[in-house]
């Protein structure tokens, strides 16, 4: 919606000044509304849903199919060798407690990389340049970026001078995009590459 707008537009709609920014008021006000600028986490999945999840792989359900063909074998011949399924067995459920195991570590290892260095963004807020942690941005605030900054939030530019993003992790192009503060999107445009 915001890049069908002209600058002017935005500002307005956000109640906010592109060179005085947002007052305390507004923030705390618009972080009770909106909360913090991040993405929902997922509801993490309990022990037995992880070990379960395992089990959804097609050579471990051909294992597990072949154990019962193996036992019903034996059954049948009235051997009661069981050897061969319960081997085959004990292999894939080691394999699903090893699996929920490294999947445990890695999600720790993420929520720890997560928590060392949060993502910081310079806001004008009262007349002021401040930096801030890129989760207390609120709408309408004044972002300013500068070379080798990430983007921190979605964002309208206002305005710019030989900006170019990098846009890989959306696109998969690995070139820079230049981006032009005064180009405004047609209502109901498909999201595209400008040049």
């Amino acid at each position: 919606m915001w890049e069908t707008l002209r600058k002017e537009e935005v500002l307005r709609k956000l109640e906010t000044s592109q060179k005085e920014g947002l007052t305390k008021e507004m923030v705390i006000r618009r972080q009770k509304q909106y909360g913090r600028n991040k993405l929902k986490d997922k509801p993490k999945e309990s022990f037995i849903m992880k070990f379960i999840k395992q089990f959804n792989d097609f050579m471990i359900i051909i294992l597990i199919i072949a154990s019962m063909v193996s036992a019903g074998i034996s059954n049948l011949q009235g051997e009661n060798d069981y050897v061969d399924s319960i081997i085959i067995i004990a292999i894939v459920v080691l394999n699903a407690m090893m699996g929920v195991v490294q999947e445990a570590k890695a999600e720790k290892s993420i929520e720890a990389l997560q928590q060392m260095t949060p993502p910081k963004a310079k806001v004008i807020r009262e007349k002021v340049t401040n930096e801030i942690n890129a989760d207390e941005l609120v709408p309408g605030d004044i972002i300013m970026l500068e070379a080798g900054n990430y983007v921190p939030a979605d964002c309208r530019i206002i305005e710019s001078f030989n900006l170019k993003i990098e846009e890989s992790s959306l696109t998969g192009e690995t070139e820079p995009v230049l981006k032009d503060a005064s180009k405004i999107c047609k209502n109901n445009i498909a999201l595209r590459r400008y040049e």
